[in-house]
């Protein structure tokens, strides 16, 4: 019978400049995709992916005096983000004191859990990609573009008086 415990899987995760790294013992808890407003506020784009995990469950292992934390009063959270690239890094609700949220941008392994759920999505901007069918843009590789919707015709309109 071995005497040392299996040692948990981990995933790495960092910031974009490399100054703030993190360590998660996987499966995360949950995943998810974020289409509130706040998380398109905070994260500059249509929807963000979350992953949560127990707290005692990350790690900095690099970097913890380069995270800077914004705290929202109204809505109980915290939200921290590399202070030296702007990378958002760990999202902290009061409601949930024993979880932490990261986003799963972060990782370049697998966490554990996809993001099979959607929360907010009632507030999705109007201009996120909905499926629409892609294209390559003709003279940009590794781009695509929204083919051109078609549109009804509008009936044919005569001038009042014009002859039958």
């Amino acid at each position: 019978m071995p005497t040392n415990p299996a040692k948990a899987f981990t995933a790495a995760g960092a910031c974009v400049c490399g100054a703030v790294r993190i360590e998660i013992d996987v499966p995360v808890f949950w995943a998810w995709h974020d289409h509130s407003k706040a998380s398109q506020h905070a994260q500059g784009c249509a929807y963000a992916t979350y992953v949560g995990c127990w707290r005692s469950k990350v790690r900095v292992v690099k970097g913890a005096r380069s995270i800077a934390s914004f705290e929202d009063k109204a809505s109980r959270s915290v939200r921290s983000f590399c202070r030296k690239c702007g990378t958002p890094l760990l999202y902290e609700r009061a409601h949930s004191p024993k979880m932490v949220n990261l986003p799963r941008a972060l990782f370049e392994s697998g966490t554990g859990r996809e993001p099979r759920y959607h929360i907010r999505i009632e507030d999705s901007p109007e201009w996120e990609y909905r499926g629409a069918k892609l294209s390559p843009l003709k003279g940009y590789p590794g781009v695509l573009c929204e083919r051109a919707r078609k549109r009804p015709r509008a009936a044919e309109t005569f001038p009042p008086g014009w002859p039958d």
